[in-house]
């Protein structure tokens, strides 16, 4: 089996073919593909004698009775690059065939399907044609084509819906369909709007079971399997809930069954919470049964060290054999509270409200935690999943379940690792745009952080590079798990504020001016109100009540203050969202203030109910139940300064929404064949720097602009260069141990003329011996704004792209961008305009603007790069001189790696 980390379903490497791949079907259960040995042969004939006459006929234009041992050895022999076949398997029997054949030396292959009649439909014959088209692109192939029967109507529709670029040409009863292979954006969407609809599936059969087992019921209170039972059976579920347990006839009063398998009927769901040693027989009886879907409590796996992620991966590729997903293992449940299931298959201690919040948490303990905060805030789950070592089942999946989920408005998560990025930025992207996410990443920091050895990989973090990805998918990224249940109140209860601009309305000045301090720290405006709407106010409310912003109603403020002040202010285009603050007095109840909030709230209409509201009732917590029964519940922060903090997180998340998606461009003048062979000859190991010429060749081949620049290699050379510029010139020290040439004394500028640079040239080589291979002289550039750009190759996020002030002051300014790539056109220039010295590029105290476009091609253009060449490591491009007619570089380092993190092509692939 393939072992990288098992995180999430989506890209695999394919770089060399692997023994397997677990795949989804379009139903939801999952298949084996792999490729086939002659050791299948059995196999093969087993399958093509379960065949109908019809799918014989249907595949081979007439009858054929059987495979003759030319066609038997043909097929279970491929060469692996000109014949290449793959075959899926369902209970360890081969259930699919597919291969491709191509003439030696050509770019095309025909290509053929094979099915069992039980399984077509299942959507095995589309996936093993994404998996023969990922293998095909590696080995140059760029076309396939499938001769079929006009009437053979489901392979014609495998072929015409692949989301391939395709060509129909029609002999008599033959249809000839040609398909153009390359991984599109719309072949990438085709795959993915698929793979949405098995995820789907296949997490409604986790979620939604008609029946239950517990393996591992124990007798005795407080054990895991015991607890498990009791939640089952006090939470109503509402189908038969079988307790398992070889040693004991009943558990709970309910009548148990010593092994699954022995349950009358079908079983949807199975937890299991039995010793380690024992899950994967617990997993294989599971397979036997039936069961659809398993929640694997028991620890002991993948969080042990490197033979517990061997054993994991087992287990997860014993459960797919069987058609299985998985939650967990080292997990503590899930729970579905909508009323029609009422599933609480977890060991908690409390079971959350019925609400709108879908929750995933990768930390068992800390999942509990957070079912006892919710339930202390009020604050109603859809449904809950403690994913665990996520050997199978992932966030990625259950993001698209709650995309479709009428009952789910929210979605939170904790994670603790990504295991595809990738795909999680294409999900996140679709489901932001209707449902919130947001999210608290563990592991901000990390201990011992390598020595960098360009600017850009010293400015790239792997924290910056979570940032990033939430930042470009909408995803709220919150602190603490504070933090995460305040927003998500909000998101949950209150409409998404439309702007930034909020008014405060209080009792007592200090804490009023607290908020408006922390709603102006946190990116809000509170803005002074229009004399207009300051008389109406005045009218309404005592004297002595302050109308500008804040409002202070004062301490006598009554309930009814409250309500006229609300009702104004509702009523009014000039805010987007109100803070609402209490401070007990003498002579006003809470609760009455609390009940005049919800009644202002309710009675309001129009554009009324588009402003988000929260409150913050000091020292009166228990006025949340009053507050939460308005129509649309009021958040309630001990102090103004959450409820500011909160309501900024969704005002970030509301601009994110209404701002368009952004396009991936079409980018002309790239020739990735031509950079990877000026690679091949610069650095014929496959590892080690580019610099100077060769460096700005491959990025002259993507069609950035760079300065012209010659290498010498000794001082006449130097001294003739300059004379035939006739021309001031910056003259570098060039050598493949340089890397930082200013801080070695390996620059020089405004070098004028022959004698000039013959003695800079001779007192830099002096100073860096035989560092210093030569030099690299340039014609100065005269103005403009120094930048850099750059990109990482992160191994778990893929390029990271960055931009920012350039200079020699880089890492000390810290002033980047950082973003993933692919970039969107929005992405490139949020990014050059997203620094703190963006006045400098936009003319700055009379200073000339820079050509913004330039400086957004040249982004966009080294992204691409960074998504074509993965052997390129790194890259720094600083500095990168913006001017009012362009950008270019001016200095360049790329660092090739053998051992570069390859592309992820575009195949589904559960882990």
């Amino acid at each position: 089996m393939e072992t990288r980390p098992a995180d999430d379903a989506g890209l695999v490497d394919v770089k060399a073919l692997p023994p397997g791949f677990d795949v989804l079907l379009a139903d939801g259960t999952t298949a084996h593909l792999r490729a086939i040995t002659p050791h299948d042969e059995p196999a093969v004939k087993a399958l093509y004698s379960r065949l109908s006459h019809e799918t014989i006929v249907l595949r081979y234009f007439g009858p054929h009775p059987q495979l003759s041992s030319k066609e038997i050895e043909e097929l279970t022999h491929p060469d692996g690059v000109d014949v290449v076949v793959l075959i899926a398997e369902v209970h360890d029997m081969i259930v699919a065939v597919a291969q491709y054949y191509r003439e030696p030396g050509r770019d095309d292959a025909e290509v053929a399907f094979l099915v069992d009649d039980s399984y077509q439909g299942h959507g095995i014959g589309t996936i093993l044609l994404e998996h023969l088209a990922g293998e095909a692109r590696r080995h140059g192939i760029r076309q396939f084509a499938a001769d079929t029967l006009t009437e053979n109507h489901k392979m014609l529709h495998v072929l015409g819906e692949a989301g391939f670029v395709r060509q129909y040409q029609r002999d008599a009863e033959v249809m000839r369909v040609v398909l153009d292979i390359e991984s599109t954006p719309e072949a990438r969407a085709a795959a993915d709007a698929r793979d949405r609809t098995a995820v789907i599936r296949s997490i409604g059969r986790l979620l939604e079971p008609r029946t239950i087992a517990v393996i591992g019921a124990g007798r005795q209170k407080g054990t895991i399997g015991h607890e498990l039972l009791r939640n089952l059976l006090a939470g109503g579920f509402e189908g038969p809930v079988y307790p398992v347990n070889p040693s004991a006839s009943s558990v709970a009063s309910v009548p148990c069954w010593p092994g699954v398998g022995s349950i009358p009927g079908e079983v949807d769901l199975a937890v299991i919470a039995v010793p380690e040693p024992a899950v994967a027989q617990a997993i294989a009886d599971c397979g036997a049964k039936g069961v659809s879907s398993l929640v694997v409590i028991t620890a002991g796996f993948a969080e042990r060290g490197a033979q517990g992620v061997v054993t994991q991966h087992a287990l997860a590729s014993l459960a797919h054999s069987h058609g299985m997903r998985l939650v967990g293992p080292n997990c503590f449940g899930v729970i579905n509270t909508n009323p029609a299931v009422s599933m609480n298959a977890t060991f908690a201690p409390e079971t959350p409200l019925f609400g709108q919040a879908g929750f995933a948490s990768q930390s068992g303990g800390l999942g509990i935690a957070i079912l006892g905060e919710a339930t202390a805030r009020d604050l109603g789950l859809s449904s809950f999943v403690s994913m665990g070592n996520k050997a199978d089942v992932s966030g990625n999946d259950l993001l698209q379940w709650w995309e479709q989920d009428d009952a789910t408005q929210v979605i939170l998560l904790y994670l603790e690792s990504f295991g595809n990025p990738r795909k999680f930025s294409r999900i996140a992207r679709q489901v932001g745009r209707s449902k919130p996410i947001v999210a608290l990443k563990s592991g901000r920091t990390q201990a011992g952080t390598r020595a960098a050895s360009s600017h850009t990989a010293a400015l790239a973090s792997s924290d910056q590079a979570v940032d990033a990805l939430f930042h470009q998918t909408g995803v709220v990224r919150v602190e603490t798990i504070e933090e995460l249940f305040d927003v998500g109140e909000i998101l949950a209860h209150q409409p998404v504020p439309h702007g930034r601009r909020v008014t405060i309305v209080g009792n007592a000045g200090g804490p009023g001016v607290l908020a408006a301090d922390a709603c102006i720290s946190h990116g809000l405006e509170v803005p002074e109100l229009s004399t207009e709407l300051q008389a109406v106010l005045s009218d309404l409310l005592p004297p002595g009540a302050s109308v500008r912003n804040p409002i202070d109603l004062a301490a006598s403020a009554t309930a009814e203050g409250y309500a006229r002040a609300l009702a104004a202010l509702l009523g009014t285009d000039e805010i987007d969202s109100i803070i609402v603050i209490f401070t007990p007095p003498l002579v006003t109840r809470a609760d009455d203030v609390a009940h005049a909030v919800v009644e202002a709230l309710d009675a309001a209409d129009g554009d009324g109910r588009n402003k988000s509201v929260v409150a913050s009732f000091l020292g009166a917590g228990a006025v949340r139940p009053i507050l939460h029964g308005a129509s649309r519940p009021v958040p309630c922060f001990a102090y103004p300064e959450n409820a500011a903090r909160a309501l900024a997180h969704a005002a970030t998340y509301g601009e994110w929404r209404a701002r368009p998606l952004g396009v991936i461009p079409d980018l002309e003048n790239t020739k990735p064949n031509d950079a990877r062979r000026l690679i091949a000859a610069s650095c014929p190991s496959g590892s080690g720097w580019l610099t100077g010429a060769d460096a700005q060749g491959v990025l002259a081949a993507y069609g950035i602009g760079v300065v012209p620049t010659t290498l010498v290699h000794d001082v006449g050379a130097a001294a003739a260069a300059v004379q035939r510029l006739g021309r001031p010139v910056a003259l570098k020290a060039w050598g493949p141990e340089i890397v930082h040439k200013s801080e070695l004394g390996g620059v020089r500028l405004a070098v004028d003329g022959p004698d000039a640079v013959r003695t800079a040239f001779t007192e830099m080589r002096a100073a860096l011996g035989d560092a210093m291979e030569g030099a690299v002289i340039q014609p100065m550039i005269r103005g403009g704004v120094e930048t850099i750009v750059g990109f990482v190759q992160n191994a778990e996020f893929g390029p990271q792209v960055i931009f920012g002030l350039g200079g020699t002051a880089v890492e000390l300014l810290g002033d980047v961008v950082t973003r993933l790539a692919p970039l969107t056109d929005l992405d490139a220039r949020d990014m050059v305009l997203g620094l703190r010295a963006t006045p400098l590029l936009l003319g700055y105290r009379g200073s000339e603007p820079v050509d913004i476009d330039a400086l957004v091609d040249v982004v966009l253009r080294l992204g691409r790069l960074a998504e074509d060449l993965p052997e390129i490591a790194e890259v720094d491009c600083n500095p990168l001189i913006a001017t009012s007619t362009g950008a270019v570089v001016v200095d360049a380092r790329m660092r090739v790696s053998a051992d570069a993190v390859a592309r992820a092509d575009d195949v589904r692939h559960l882990r």
